[in-house]
């Protein structure tokens, strides 16, 4: 006689939450804490919030420590409005590509922007493109690894629930 195991977190064996999505290997799903509206925000409010941060940053290098001015202010706002319009039209784009492309292409921002930070600095150029291109390849490769893993979970969770194997027959 066959019986079912029950599954991770439960007595039963039941599902507790949806077959796909953000499901983990046992099948539960996690609380969605925020609402759709709390999401969006965050959503548009986060690459804003970085940019300031990005932008104060980039003006307090290019000021050398010296004092502050109306050029250095418009310096740092307009390095803000650069920086939050690329992270949304790089955001935009890697949505469409594929894991590879989505990965390089973050890789690729992440490296310009250090290297727009470094290169202000009055460094080498060799050593900014040298750094940039290491942090890239770093941010690639951790993205590209994150993606493959999760989708390729995501995939095998989808093809069990689809054609669920049937080991035991009474």
């Amino acid at each position: 006689m066959a019986h079912a195991v029950p599954t991770r977190g439960t007595s039963t064996g039941a599902r507790t939450g949806a077959g796909t999505g953000a499901s983990g290997a046992s099948g539960h799903t996690p609380p969605d804490v925020f609402g759709a509206r709390t999401h969006l925000l965050a959503k548009w409010a986060m690459p804003l919030a970085i940019g300031l941060v990005y932008g104060y940053w980039a003006a307090s290098i290019r000021r050398h420590g010296g004092p502050i001015t109306g050029w250095n202010l418009l310096f740092g706002f307009m390095t803000v409005l650069a920086f939050a319009i690329l992270w949304y039209v790089v955001r935009a784009v890697a949505d469409r590509l594929p894991r590879e492309g989505h990965a390089v292409l973050w890789g690729a921002f992440a490296g310009s922007a250090l290297g727009f930070l470094y290169s202000g600095s009055g460094v080498a150029m060799f050593t900014c493109v040298l750094v940039s291109l290491l942090l890239a390849a770093a941010v690639a490769t951790g993205l590209y690894y994150h993606y493959a893993t999760h989708q390729d979970a995501e995939e095998a969770r989808t093809a069990r629930t689809r054609n669920p194997v049937r080991t035991g027959t009474t």
